[in-house]
């Protein structure tokens, strides 16, 4: 779950918990296939895969589900997971990364919570706590998000909310029902490529 960065950039400074290199934590999502992928859960696997750069390695992924849009819509389903990623980027620099990928994957801006090809969210940076215009941290609606927490809770069940002092698995448990999401255990498509597909 931690560790140094792949591709040459050195292992990751220590984060604000002293204990090691700094957790990471994005989450990934896609309802909208780009080409030449054929579904939203291709093209969800095939942006995690491109993210990694000398200076940006994807540590460790989630399992991959599928979840119902939030808030309730007719738009298509979601493919969903969550990784630890290791980088010497601060986290302004990293959100900007994940921005400029997400744009490099076809994402359009517009309407507040429209479809989109890719979506890469910065949930964790090492247990930071951020308020700026441009970036929250952590991110402010993880804890009200199922398909942000299961695989979350895959991933790191022991991990505790920042700001709520509350484990990942704590804060599953005390969702209210209503967000269907399902584990998409179907095999990746050999284009993807990647450790997490």
């Amino acid at each position: 779950m931690r560790g140094a960065v792949k591709g040459g950039a050195g292992p990751v400074g220590a984060g604000p918990r002293g204990d090691g290199p700094a957790m990471i934590v994005i989450g990934i999502g896609s309802n909208l296939a780009l080409r030449p992928y054929r579904s939203p859960a291709e093209t969800a696997r095939a942006g995690l895969a491109a993210l990694a750069a000398p200076d940006l390695a994807v540590v460790r992924c989630s399992p991959w589900y599928r979840s119902a849009p939030v808030p309730a819509s007719d738009q298509p389903w979601f493919a969903n997971a969550a990784a630890v990623v290791a980088t010497p980027l601060d986290p302004a620099a990293l959100l900007a990364r994940l921005l400029a990928h997400e744009l490099e994957f076809g994402r359009v801006r517009g309407a507040r919570n429209a479809a989109r090809t890719l979506d890469l969210d910065l949930l964790d940076y090492d247990g930071r706590i951020v308020e700026s215009a441009s970036l929250t941290l952590p991110h402010p609606r993880l804890h009200q998000r199922r398909f942000v927490l299961a695989p979350l809770c895959d991933l790191a069940p022991d991990w505790r909310h920042p700001l709520l002092g509350l484990t990942a698995t704590a804060l599953l448990a005390a969702l209210p029902a209503g967000q269907t999401v399902e584990r998409d255990d179907a095999p990746p498509a050999a284009a993807t490529g990647g450790d997490c597909g």
